[in-house]
């Protein structure tokens, strides 16, 4: 187990077409100012270290774009899940970094970069399964209930499936979602393959579900999120993305956090996520 995975775990386990415009972002950098990096704490996608600094694969990946385009100098900015939009069209922070899904809705109020990767989505139960969960339809046919994250995508994704707002718990991160689901509140958790995994190698006392059961949303990119007025900057951000994404030195930076190359997006694109019917 690498010393990043241990740490994580150890931290759930203690629960037991025009021109390009240059914006306010780009009047921070050119006046040597911090690319504040907004983030949830959602490891291993992206959290805060011991020490401050911003962890996670995807805090990894942006940190290392940056600094190909010439950018040292980072603030990381931890918020709750649900105010990375709000945060960023305020300002208060220049990026979100969070492992954020690109989805329509998303995408009227955040430009996001290229994709850095593309995910699924699965369930945390209680050991063994007894409930014997593995899609939305279970737990509308045994009227049993949900956690997940508030702003996720699995609350849209849950609701279109036909589960009730009743049956949907929301709460404000992955450490409350295992512990509903621990102490029986909640049936379920239902989160990303990543944090779901995460989760259950952390907690005996969860397991996670199979993904290819999950009948959710197809795989989903991942990007990062900018404001809405910094074209230039993030056309200079995907022109570094493109040469780093996949190379042997972004691999190497983000072993620790268990990205492997099987995430990378491939073919998928930011556009065609935010066109997505």
């Amino acid at each position: 187990m690498t010393l990043a995975k241990a740490t994580l775990a150890a931290s759930f386990a203690a629960l037991c077409g025009a021109g390009a415009t240059a914006g306010q972002l780009q009047d921070r950098v050119d006046a040597g100012e911090a690319v504040r990096l907004g983030f949830a704490a959602s490891p291993p996608w992206a959290y805060q270290g011991d020490d401050g600094s911003a962890m996670g694969f995807v805090n990894a990946i942006t940190i290392g774009v940056l600094q190909k385009m010439g950018h040292e100098n980072v603030e990381p900015v931890l918020t709750d899940w649900s105010a990375l939009i709000p945060s960023l069209k305020a300002g208060r922070v220049d990026v979100i970094t969070g492992g954020m899904y690109v989805l329509p809705e998303r995408c009227a109020n955040v430009d996001f970069s290229d994709p850095i990767g593309a995910f699924g989505d699965a369930f945390i139960v209680a050991a063994g399964n007894p409930k014997g969960i593995a899609t939305y339809q279970d737990l509308i046919d045994q009227d049993l209930r949900m956690a997940t994250v508030s702003g996720y995508n699995t609350v849209a994704d849950s609701r279109a499936a036909g589960v009730a707002d009743s049956q949907i718990m929301q709460v404000p991160g992955p450490t409350e979602m295992l512990a509903a689901v621990r102490a029986g509140r909640a049936d379920a958790g239902a989160t990303n393959t990543i944090e779901a995994r995460l989760l259950s190698e952390a907690d005996e006392q969860v397991d996670m579900t199979d993904p290819a059961g999950f009948e959710g949303r197809d795989k989903q990119v991942v990007s990062i999120g900018f404001p809405q007025d910094d074209d230039a900057f993030r056309e200079e951000f995907n022109a570094a993305l493109q040469e780093y994404l996949g190379s042997d030195e972004m691999m190497e930076t983000v072993a620790e956090y268990d990205y492997i190359p099987a995430f990378l997006p491939g073919d998928l694109t930011t556009e065609d996520a935010c066109n997505a019917g």
